[in-house]
């Protein structure tokens, strides 16, 4: 069959090379792309100040084994993630540089994983095809350069679904089985859903049933010794965890225990009490958005898709699975786009092939030529509104700073990222649609990761909170937080208490009223929103506007003269975390 646009238009030479060396070439570029920017910025919330400071509290400490956020037990999540960041702390010790390595470097094995399994299920045009397609959908570039848990554990199950991959389409392969599940438990340790490439024994049973030929001497009595491995490498973890907790025997060692091994597990799942969405969430809002163009595409090539379900086994595994993926987290009540990143680098596979010798349907380069320009005027304009301080944008950046000034270079940023989307879809007219595309993003992305890190910087930290409060007590002061957020510890230059994340107000309130009158030279600072029992706001020094709240700094004059005891002292106090800046 004659290749596609998509294919034609790529240069010749790239398929001349060797298997290694385009693989290489492919990965250097993807490695310009994911990291580039890296250390460019801080841990920005909600989630990268936790784990950043969960991992420098490990290095701190040396004690690996049970997270710890601000010195008080952290059971969200297991460990593996932290771990990693922890460890390139540790080899670098530049925390700007070690939180972001992790993902980058499991995304680079993600897409290498894409172009393998392309390889050798049809051919290299069609590992080059996955792997650029992979990049292209948003989501993938925004997970490499993040430290949340997702490009991770995709990573691990992306390994996984490989391992079964090779065992039951290009096998037997019984090391690569054993593999998977062993991945499959490195994926539970690292975000509990780890186990999702099992759900590719439906779809591969079904077929099994059907044609007995289909998967002879690769689905036989060994297939169920697999979780065994998968239950080793969880063990690993779980033993060593369950020992330790139990010798400790303190009420918060326990109830570490009980929430990292039911709530955030089972309860979470079945009464989710964050993230609320519909069960339509991800087919109408995470999918469409975080995947464009892909899904698009995939309506364009629904007629060859058709025959290549018939003709190749693979390919109606791989979609049945990730419907299964997309079903199981929809069940969930509580969602959030980044959890069917696991399905992307799947989908990529289903769509690669198709690619690669097929056309998609006519109306797809026209729409997408369309999206394209309307994205590009949709920049602009919202850059212009900017310059001129439409009082929506206004009213948006003042959740993060007063300054108009951030506003206009933000626009500026805006401009540039539109005006660029516009001189590819000009200078790539005669292209096709989706290398236009291609490269609209590739430059974007390259402008936010350096430019846009560059503005966004101080809007994403509290250090001008901080300093604002360094400024105004005396150098050897100790600071205290209501109703903590990490990203506070992470950025103190002085010592840094907290009062127990689970804990209500009332009784932190009360916690921080009894450390003042205990601690010479301390200080708290409280969002003015925060209701307070225990202290006046009269006379509170402002210290400016960070993370959508304005913040107060609470000395002894705030406190009222008398406040009932807590129930139970709980104070964690962080020395001097703010260095790793330096």
């Amino acid at each position: 069959m004659p290749a596609s646009p998509f294919v034609r238009h790529l240069p010749d030479y790239l398929f001349n090379l060797s298997r290694n060396r385009l693989l290489l070439v492919l990965l250097a570029f993807a490695a310009v792309m994911i990291f580039t920017g890296i250390g460019l910025r801080s841990p920005w919330p909600a989630d990268e100040p936790r784990f950043a400071e969960v991992a420098r509290e490990m290095v701190a400490s040396g004690q690996w084994l049970i997270p710890m956020r601000g010195g008080e037990f952290y059971p969200d999540k297991p460990p593996v993630f932290m771990w990693s960041i922890a460890l390139f702390y540790w080899l670098t010790g530049n925390l700007k540089i070690a939180f972001l390595l992790p993902n980058a470097l499991c995304s680079l094995l993600t897409l290498g994983l894409v172009f393998d399994l392309g390889t050798r299920l049809w051919n290299q045009r069609t590992g080059t095809i996955g792997v650029l397609l992979l990049m292209l959908a948003p989501q993938f570039l925004i997970q490499a350069q993040k430290a949340q848990i997702d490009a991770m554990v995709a990573c691990w199950i992306t390994v996984a679904c490989y391992g079964l991959i090779r065992h039951f389409f290009t096998g037997p392969a019984w090391g690569w089985y054993f593999l998977a599940w062993a991945f499959m438990g490195l994926g539970i340790i690292t975000k509990g859903v780890g186990f999702l490439p099992a759900f590719m024994f439906i779809p591969i049973l079904i077929l099994g049933l059907r044609d007995r030929q289909l998967f002879s001497g690769t689905l036989t009595w060994r297939c169920a010794l697999g979780p065994l491995a998968m239950i080793a490498v969880v063990a690993a973890w779980l033993i060593p965890m369950v020992l330790y907790v139990n010798n400790v025997g303190t009420e918060e060692a326990l109830a570490y225990k009980n929430n990292i091994l039911f709530k955030q597990t089972g309860e979470r799942y079945a009464d989710s009490w964050g993230h609320i969405q519909p069960w339509y969430y991800y087919l109408t809002d995470a999918i469409p958005s975080l995947w464009f163009p892909l899904p698009l595409l995939l309506l364009a090539l629904v007629r060859p898709l058709a025959g290549a379900i018939r003709r190749n086994p693979v390919i109606p595994v791989l979609l049945i699975w990730i419907a299964l993926v997309v079903v199981f987290f929809s069940i969930s009540p509580g969602k959030r786009g980044v959890y069917i990143l696991p399905a992307l680098p799947m989908f990529v596979l289903c769509l690669a092939p198709l690619l690669t010798t097929q056309q998609p349907a006519r109306w797809f380069p026209a729409v997408l030529t369309g999206l394209h320009f309307l994205l590009a005027t949709a920049l602009i304009v919202i850059a212009v509104m900017a310059w001129n301080d439409h009082p929506r944008l206004v009213e948006k950046v003042a959740d993060y700073s007063r300054d108009p000034a951030r506003l206009h270079e933000a626009g500026t940023l805006v401009f540039s990222v539109g005006l660029a989307w516009l001189v590819s879809l000009a200078v790539f007219w005669r292209s096709n649609a989706l290398g236009r595309l291609f490269v609209a993003m590739m430059i974007s992305w390259l402008l936010f990761t350096t430019w846009g890190y560059r503005v966004l910087e101080p809007l994403r930290t509290p250090r001008n909170i901080l300093a604002a409060a360094e400024q105004n007590v005396p150098a050897n002061a100790q600071l205290g937080m209501i109703d903590f957020r990490e990203q506070f510890i992470l950025f103190s230059r002085l010592d840094f208490t907290h009062f127990s994340f689970f804990t209500g107000l009332e009784q932190e309130n009360r916690n921080a009223w009894l450390w003042m009158k205990e601690t010479a030279d301390s200080y708290l600072i409280v969002a003015d929103q925060i209701e307070l029992q225990c202290f006046t706001k009269e006379g509170a020094i402002p210290l400016g506007t960070a993370h959508r709240d304005n913040y107060l700094l609470l000395g002894d004059e705030q406190m009222k003269p008398s406040c009932a005891p807590p129930a139970k002292i709980k104070r964690f106090t962080t020395p001097a975390p703010g260095g790793w800046q330096d």
